[in-house]
């Protein structure tokens, strides 16, 4: 039906989702989708619901100085609240085959 696609994936699989809504200590309002795959290496699929911004997140991201706030378009202080929120629900990479 597609004869000029040329597919390197596709696949499909159960995941698990989390929507979570929270305010800062800042007063910023998050409405998250939080998605666990089997795929990314057990980083998160974390998508900002209201900007419709998503980002593949594992805690060597939130290590990365400046990544929330380029990935999300947030200020310093928005990037550290959502960083101290990510760190509870990213856990740790899982490097299997």
């Amino acid at each position: 039906m597609l004869p000029d696609y040329d597919f390197m994936s596709d696949t499909t699989e159960e995941t698990s989702t989390r929507f979570v809504t929270f305010i800062t200590p800042g007063l910023k309002r998050f409405d998250l989708a939080v998605t666990a795959s089997n795929r990314f290496y057990g980083k998160k699929l974390v998508t900002d619901l209201q900007a419709g911004k998503t980002a593949i997140i594992g805690p060597d991201d939130l290590e990365e100085d400046g990544y929330l706030e380029h990935t999300f378009k947030l200020s310093e202080e928005e990037a550290e609240e959502l960083k101290q929120f990510l760190l509870l629900v990213v856990g740790t990479v899982n490097f299997t085959d």
